[in-house]
């Protein structure tokens, strides 16, 4: 047992402290008369707790905190038994797809009456899926070990986030805790010399070599050395949904991100290449159109996990390894090379960038004066406004793909968006994590209304906590990539998902919810209206009415020009 600790704390308290003492000074969750001994802990101590208004958005926020913080920082969220528990589950699995690490403290019913069906008991069991690990404390006196032992798993690589499951009455118990042992998470795995070596020889030879670079990248803090072995190998980068970034986009040799809004072009890029290395992803069904995308002849394939190679694309070469370690012993082995906007490398993704700005531009051409924007013009309007270094949380959606191909992202943790998940949802909430994460940056939440909608309650979380974040809500009142391919495959009618006569007025919502905010629909609009929610001090809203019948970038960047 500590002996400084006696019975002066709680455990609620002494967890808290914990928590502090691995640098885990935030928590997002709702409170409940099951979390108040917690509760007492975070407000008697140097640490914020955000009460948000549902427990979907805690874990999104937790997630979008740590996807935009320095690689290994995280957040914990704070959440009631049961229909607490289970609302917080979206987001956490969507962090399990991602690799994000973030501490889920679980409140669990009391000992007395577990299996008696007390107020809001569920099986802990429930939640193993959703998490990297799932922990069920069982001794009072080991509550503090078991947290910091959980600290150390969502940190290790592959990062997760880890469920603890504290009985309330141990929370409220003043029991002495056990001494966790001083345990620092593993080193990564690092690469073997030989395959270095045969990587190096793969690619070294390639006439036409390309980068897929995925969120292994980001949550490896690879960036630097990813640059570094591109210019080496003169290779254009392609980023995965979660990758976006890793390069930064204004970089001569950023290609794209292989989406399901990728341009014929992009694909093409990959399919000619004579060689490939891709380092951090499982190259998944989402990424990929179910392996339908055509890789490079030679494939060298760098993650964490063994069961992804060879799973949807045979590789000539598959190393288990972490992404910086990799990518720094191989930039050690390469040969400098000329970078520039002016070799061949460069020239392969200047003209698939070429080719996308040109499909961008005929999307816009295609409106009619009189009809709604389209979200490709209006994501360039705000792009064009908001300073390089601001911090971008994107949602799900229709619109995200257009995002993802045409808003450029300036670095790893300047833009985050759902990976594999693809939960909606996400854009406000991650948002709000990021500006926590962020204090001192720009941040824009990016959604859509369909996204905004299943969140839209966090707007009072912006005003009640005055969380400096501008939200760009792009309103077209309808699911608008449902109805596209319910008329085109099912012949439903047009719109048939859609709110013609029932359309929001997201900025009158934000606004009753204590949001200064602003609608517009004129194009020449749109960057003002930016700039002012941007310069306003406080948490601002810019709705834009955009146009339910746009292309969506799945069949426009693929269709034949």
């Amino acid at each position: 047992m500590d002996p400084t600790d006696g019975s002066e704390r709680t455990v609620g308290e002494a967890v808290v402290d914990c928590l502090l003492d691995h640098g885990i000074d935030t928590a997002f969750g709702i409170p409940g008369k099951q979390t108040l001994p917690l509760n007492r802990g975070f407000a008697d101590r140097d640490a914020r707790f955000v009460v948000a208004r549902h427990e979907t958005a805690v874990t999104h926020q937790a997630w979008g905190y740590a996807e935009t913080a320095e690689p290994g920082t995280m957040a914990a969220t704070v959440v009631v038994p049961g229909p607490g528990d289970m609302n917080a589950m979206n987001g956490l699995k969507n962090a399990k797809n991602d690799n994000v690490p973030l501490l889920h403290l679980a409140v669990e019913t009391e000992r007395e009456v577990r299996g008696g069906d007390g107020i809001h008991e569920t099986p802990p069991e429930t939640y193993d899926t959703v998490v990297k690990e799932n922990v069920l404390v069982e001794s009072p006196a080991g509550a503090v070990a078991a947290v910091a032992d959980a600290i150390r798993v969502a940190r290790e690589a592959p990062q997760g986030p880890v469920r603890v499951g504290i009985p309330k009455d141990v929370l409220a118990s003043r029991t002495p805790q056990a001494t966790p042992p001083e345990a620092e998470p593993a080193e990564p795995p690092a690469p073997s010399a030989s395959s270095v070596e045969a990587a190096a020889d793969r690619l070294g030879d390639a006439d036409a070599p390309v980068v897929i670079a995925g969120g292994g990248v980001r949550r490896a803090g690879a960036t630097d050395a990813l640059r570094t072995v591109a210019e080496a190998l003169d290779a254009p980068v392609v980023t995965t949904y979660k990758g976006k970034g890793v390069l930064p986009e204004t970089h001569p040799l950023s290609a794209g991100v292989l989406c399901g809004g990728a341009s014929t072009e992009l694909r093409e890029l990959l399919a000619e290449a004579d060689a490939g290395l891709v380092v951090g992803s499982d190259l998944d069904a989402v990424s990929t159109g179910k392996w339908s995308v055509s890789m490079p002849e030679t494939l060298v394939h760098v993650t964490l996990d063994g069961d992804d190679i060879g799973f949807g694309y045979e590789a000539d070469l598959g190393v288990v390894a972490d992404a910086d370690r990799f990518l720094g012993t191989l930039a050690d082995r390469l040969d400098p090379a000329e970078s520039g906007a002016d070799t061949p490398g460069a020239a392969r993704a200047a003209a698939v960038r070429e080719a996308d700005r040109d499909r961008f531009d005929a999307v816009a051409a295609a409106r009619d004066d009189d009809a709604p924007l389209r979200s490709v013009e209006v994501l360039g309007e705000v792009r064009d406004v908001l300073p390089e270094e601001t911090v971008v949380a994107a949602d799900a959606g229709g619109f995200r793909l257009w995002t993802l191909v045409s808003f450029p992202a300036s670095g790893p943790e300047s833009y985050v968006n759902p990976g594999s998940w693809a939960t909606m949802g996400t854009g406000l909430p991650s948002a709000i994590g990021a500006k926590l994460a962020n204090p001192d940056d720009d941040v824009v939440a990016l959604t859509g209304d369909g996204g905004l909608m299943m969140c839209v309650h966090e707007l009072h979380t912006l005003a009640s906590e005055e969380i400096d974040v501008t939200v760009v809500a792009l309103n077209n009142d309808d699911y608008a990539i449902i109805s596209e391919e319910a008329e085109r495959t099912y012949d439903f009618p047009a719109q048939a998902y859609g709110w013609v006569d029932t359309g929001l007025d997201i900025a009158s919502i934000a606004a009753g919810m204590g949001v200064r905010a602003e609608r517009v629909s004129d194009l020449d609009a749109v960057g003002d209206a930016v700039d002012d929610a941007r310069a306003h001090d406080g948490p601002a809203l810019v709705e834009v009415v955009t146009d339910p019948d746009e292309p969506q970038a799945s069949e426009w960047m693929t269709r034949d020009r």
